[in-house]
């Protein structure tokens, strides 16, 4: 069995079910936050750095295979997005430091957010018990484009 790894997913992946539609079952999964970014839903959610922003998620395991396929046939083939690696420090549910990757678009061609996108992102979001002032900003994506 390959070896797992601690990802951050912020995006739609947060989303349990998405991520099985895309053929990826975490081993274990976890709230967690990570300051010193912030999140943009431009059409698809991404990752901008900024040291007076947190952004909440989850923290999965995942085996490389499993990560390669859902940023490739996934994220590239069906979302349309290219997203690359890149090594963070996030915090748990309990603020315990846990190294992880995470996946950031280097490019994207910014264009109104869709409303099923955003809510595959914010009803888990609501399930997880991220504050509903993140709750409304994730919302507002929609709101500010339509």
């Amino acid at each position: 069995m390959d070896q797992r790894i601690w990802v951050f997913f912020y995006g739609s992946y947060i989303n349990i079910d998405v991520l099985k539609e895309a053929d990826l079952v975490p081993g274990q999964y976890e709230v967690a936050t990570l300051p010193g970014f912030d999140i943009r839903i431009e059409p698809r959610a991404n990752l901008v750095r900024d040291h007076m922003s947190i952004v909440y998620g989850i923290l999965a395991t995942a085996t490389h295979d499993e990560l390669d396929r859902l940023y490739t046939d996934h994220a590239k083939g069906k979302l349309g997005e290219v997203y690359l690696p890149e090594a963070i420090v996030a915090h748990d549910s309990t603020g315990r430091l846990q190294p992880a990757l995470t996946y950031i678009a280097p490019e994207m061609n910014k264009r109104p957010a869709e409303r099923d996108y955003v809510e595959r992102i914010a009803i888990p979001a609501e399930k997880y018990g991220f504050p509903a002032q993140y709750i409304a900003k994730l919302r507002g994506f929609v709101a500010e484009n339509h």
